[in-house]
């Protein structure tokens, strides 16, 4: 009887010391990040819109003008020098576009332009360059140095004066020469240049030359006349005379 009673009462102990199935240990609680979870969505939507971006970019695409030939700096570009080409459109950049070549004559290069260029607005100028074998001279004129509607664009011939003439030739008498290889006028005068064009004229009250009583003039002339001129010029013995078909 005993022993059944001590058999029983091992069997109560190991049943209450034995936790039930059912029961767990309380895991912790699980952090939230929510910061992090909108961050990554707006990852997600960022780079899908990126994406589409340059999928609609790329999809806007223009006709512009490339250059097959060489262009020198100062010449125009000839319709032989170019042909199309499909580049992506974008405002900041100012092509010239294919439907617009037949404005190029307008215009010429600001400088060297090379094969393959892309044309673009910045790359031309409406201002002239010069013609290969010409030199612009400055020149500072007194009163009856020069014409007295001398302007921008008039032809012009510069003779050397101030000086008297190397004689000993029957040519200086006849104003055809002096001995030299010089062409002189009927009052002995030097040609020094034929045919040069008035590029610019300063003028103004303000200006530094215009108070000291001389008119500044640029002339284009041949380069082989460049040397003597301004050797004449910085001597003050420049006298230019408009042709009869130079202008006014």
């Amino acid at each position: 009887m005993k022993t059944q009673e001590r058999s029983s009462a091992g069997v109560g102990r190991g049943a209450a010391l034995t936790p039930p199935a059912g029961d767990r240990l309380p895991a912790p609680p699980r952090e939230r990040k929510p910061a992090l979870a909108a961050l990554a969505v707006l990852l997600v939507l960022l780079g899908a819109l990126g994406a589409t971006v340059l999928v609609m970019r790329a999809g806007d695409r223009v006709e512009a003008v490339v250059l097959t030939k060489r262009v020198q700096q100062g010449q125009t570009i000839p319709d032989s020098a170019v042909e199309p080409v499909m580049v992506a459109e974008d405002s900041d950049i100012k092509y010239v576009r294919w439907d617009q070549r037949g404005l190029l004559k307008k215009y010429r290069s600001t400088t060297d332009l090379v094969d393959g260029t892309v044309l673009v607005g910045s790359m031309l100028t409406k201002e002239k360059g010069l013609e290969a074998g010409k030199a612009v001279v400055g020149l500072s004129l007194k009163s009856g140095q020069y014409p007295p509607r001398l302007k921008e664009g008039d032809t012009v011939s510069a003779y050397r004066v101030g000086r008297e003439s190397s004689g000993g030739s029957d040519d200086s008498d006849s104003g055809t020469g002096d001995g030299s290889g010089q062409r002189r006028d009927s009052s002995g005068n030097a040609t020094i240049a034929e045919g040069a064009k008035v590029q610019s004229i300063k003028s103004g009250s303000g200006d530094s030359f215009a108070s000291s009583g001389n008119l500044p003039v640029s002339v284009v002339v041949d380069k082989s006349d460049a040397a003597e001129l301004t050797a004449a010029a910085s001597n003050g013995e420049v006298s230019l005379v408009l042709d009869a078909d130079g202008g006014s």
